[in-house]
């Protein structure tokens, strides 16, 4: 697996809330761990949501998880991925890069980068 972001919050998750949570947001669960969006993996139940995104939509699909359960979105070098005014960004050592219109971004599907 690639470079992983995980949803993090401040009182952990139980698996019943993320079952909940994927269901609201429009996501299914495959087996009893993978998180899918049609036929497109966008995470795993590892005692948390980590994913491991190969396009911006996988990025917008990891954040429209976390906000459903309302989490952050964390990758592994402790930046924070956001939607700030329908925008992705990325902030790192207090700099916010801009990723991307999530709208767009969602709009364009999940082609590979």
């Amino acid at each position: 697996m690639g470079y992983e972001l995980r949803v993090v919050r401040e009182s952990p998750l139980a698996f019943a809330e993320v079952a909940k949570a994927i269901a609201r947001a429009g996501f299914e669960l495959r087996g009893s761990d993978e998180i899918v969006a049609g036929d497109h993996r966008i995470g795993t139940w590892r005692g948390q949501v980590v994913g491991a995104p190969d396009s911006d939509w996988h990025l917008a699909q990891l954040l429209r998880l976390a906000a459903t359960v309302g989490g952050k979105l964390m990758g592994e070098d402790g930046e924070a991925y956001v939607v700030r005014d329908g925008v992705i960004e990325v902030i790192a050592d207090g700099v916010a890069m801009e990723v991307g219109k999530f709208d767009q971004i969602v709009e364009a599907g999940p082609e590979s980068w």
